[in-house]
């Protein structure tokens, strides 16, 4: 279970606030793509980045001469967001209309992964996730690779999930306007694939 601080209990619409580890894991599961936030010289930075989960912590990486590396190794403390739209939820009044989504706010410290053999683990386990086998078909990362590239792990403990779902909450005057309401689901999904000839 997430802990739930003054810095990350959910206050607003607190209903649709979740603490628990089954509704965080498939947010991060499924979008893999997270705004990585901190301060830096006294300056708010938010950088989108492919992110994944492993058991109950989270990993990023980059270059390691990046300034995003260099804060985060630093001890840095960092904010950790993910957002997904599933829907326009469509009121009678402008007022009520909204959106169906799933997000999740993480807090914590990033930790450099120095162990090539972890560090290994961790990457076979993010391109297995992309696909199941291409790990034994690619090039693995040689040592320059590695050297190159900062691994960076944050346990998962402080933090919160807030999905909404449903439709729209209109005002009991408004119900007889003539006007459409309801959901207008956004779909997606993985496309076919496109040969790439690096010939």
């Amino acid at each position: 279970m997430l802990q739930k601080t003054s810095q990350s209990e959910v206050k607003r619409s607190s209903l649709r606030a979740s603490y628990q580890e089954e509704d965080l894991y498939p947010i991060i599961d499924d979008l893999k793509m997270a705004h990585v936030s901190f301060i830096q010289n006294d300056s708010p930075m938010s950088i989108p980045m492919l992110c994944w989960r492993v058991e109950n912590a989270i990993y990023i990486h980059g270059s390691r001469g990046s300034r995003l590396v260099k804060q985060l190794t630093g001890g840095s403390k960092s904010c950790v967001s993910f957002a997904e739209l599933n829907a326009w939820v469509m009121a009678k009044s402008a007022f009520h209309h909204s959106a169906n989504y799933r997000s999740a706010v993480l807090f914590g410290r990033f930790e450099a992964i120095e162990d090539d053999e972890v560090q290994l683990a961790v990457y076979e386990n993010f391109i297995e996730q992309i696909e199941s086998g291409r790990w034994q078909q690619v090039r693995t990362p040689n040592e320059k690779e590695l050297k190159a590239t900062t691994l960076l792990k944050m346990e998962i403990n402080e933090g919160a999930v807030k999905i909404r779902t449903g439709g729209p909450i209109d005002d009991e005057n408004d119900l007889s306007l003539p006007v459409w309401a309801g959901e207008l689901p956004f779909i997606k999904q993985w496309g076919e694939r496109i040969e790439y000839d690096a010939g």
